[in-house]
């Protein structure tokens, strides 16, 4: 007789994630129209929403209870690997922003159902960009918002795997190098005019650029809660200094870089040629510093002239989410 194999277990979301989407999709006690004609209301619902329609704050929290029952019943019947609540939690707020369509074929579900947990906490960062004004910028409050999912999607149920610095010391993967912003991330703010939301660039310097700010300090704050346990004391708030990266720098640096290079390739080849014959040195010796002074600065030239071109090809890419 055979055996069925074991169901995964269908998950709910929890009141800290909840309390965090609400922080991040803010609260309008009034509808108003969107650009694309739709209607919003309360803490991000559509299906309901209509012109003159207004709600209590009580009422916009079970507007969106209401919302996230399709959510929950998306990241459940779509993911096949047993998740924590917490990687749970995080893949609501994620799906509640993109939407479950965008969900069943981003990255972030194939690695999943991969079973690859890390690769898919780092593919819920790619979705950081939106439309403004027909552009599709980097968006402040979305590098925020994917940036306090995927925290929380990596916090452990159980006990934290050590990296003590000591030994595990961090060096630069350049694999990711891509996925930090060119450009400083765009900060929108959603205006009301009337019955009608549009999203336009903070202006510098506003008291508003970082709505998002309240629903990241939740996240620190659950991270807290686990911290603060007897077996995990409060961490002392201690910043670590990351010596530059050389090679990510502007294009002086590839510049002075390639400079270097041609100096010790030409260095090489006089040394070998002409500076050690007439200093008395065998030629053995004479050649072998000599090549490898040169090869050195041709590597340096060939190491510039890559960083350079894919400096330059990473400008031509062309925006998109």
């Amino acid at each position: 007789m055979g055996h069925n194999p074991p169901m995964k277990p269908r998950l709910q979301i929890s009141r800290a994630a909840i309390d965090m989407i609400k922080r991040f999709e803010g609260c309008r006690r009034s509808a108003a129209r969107t650009p694309d004609g739709g209607w919003v209301i309360g803490h991000g619902h559509t299906l309901t929403a209509r012109a003159g329609a207004e709600v209590s704050q009580a009422d916009a929290e079970a507007l969106l209870i209401y919302d996230l029952i399709g959510v929950a019943h998306a990241v459940n019947e779509h993911t096949f690997t047993p998740l924590s609540q917490n990687q749970f939690d995080a893949l609501c707020s994620f799906v509640f922003s993109i939407g479950a369509e965008a969900f069943r074929g981003s990255a972030v579900l194939g690695r999943l159902n991969e079973g690859a947990h890390l690769q898919a906490a780092c593919a819920m960062e790619l979705w950081r960009r939106a439309e403004v004004a027909g552009e599709h910028p980097v968006v402040d409050a979305l590098v925020r918002r994917r940036a306090a999912e995927k925290a929380l999607f990596l916090t452990p149920a159980g006990p934290w795997v050590g990296a003590p610095s000591a030994i595990l010391r961090p060096g630069l993967d350049m694999d990711v190098d891509g996925l930090v912003p060119r450009k400083t991330p765009v900060v929108v703010e959603a205006t009301m005019a009337g019955d009608r939301l549009s999203l336009r660039r903070a202006a510098a310097g506003s008291q508003h650029a970082h709505p998002a700010t309240a629903a990241a300090e939740a996240v620190t704050a659950r991270l807290a809660d686990i911290f603060s346990g007897p077996e995990h004391p409060a961490a002392p708030d201690v910043q670590h200094s990351r010596a530059p990266d050389p090679a990510a720098g502007g294009m002086g640096v590839l510049a002075a870089l390639a400079a270097i290079g041609v100096a010790l390739f030409l260095g090489g080849l006089y040394w070998a040629f002409r500076f050690a014959p007439e200093a008395g040195l065998s030629p053995s010796g004479a050649l072998t510093v000599g090549w490898l002074a040169s090869v050195t600065g041709v590597g340096c030239v060939g190491y510039a002239a890559y960083r350079l071109f894919k400096r330059l090809g990473q400008a031509d890419e062309p925006l998109s989410r």
